[in-house]
């Protein structure tokens, strides 16, 4: 019986450890070079450019394709 409580006080403290070197990384690497920049919808050099949204289909979903 005691062992058992030894090692989930272990485990807990392992957890409670890693949990907290979790959240301090976040906090670190959030605020840390935080990029405000907007974006835009000009393409960076060398790329084949942005998706554009397709033209609206004929028929609604679900009806039969006409031939």
């Amino acid at each position: 019986m005691n062992n058992d409580r030894k090692s989930r006080r272990t485990a807990v403290a392992i957890f409670a450890v890693a949990l907290a070197v979790v959240v301090i990384a976040a906090f670190i690497t959030t605020f840390e070079g935080v990029s405000t920049r907007q974006a835009n919808n000009e393409g960076q050099p060398g790329t084949t450019g942005l998706a554009h949204p397709h033209p609206p289909l004929d028929i609604a979903p679900g009806e039969p394709v006409r031939n």
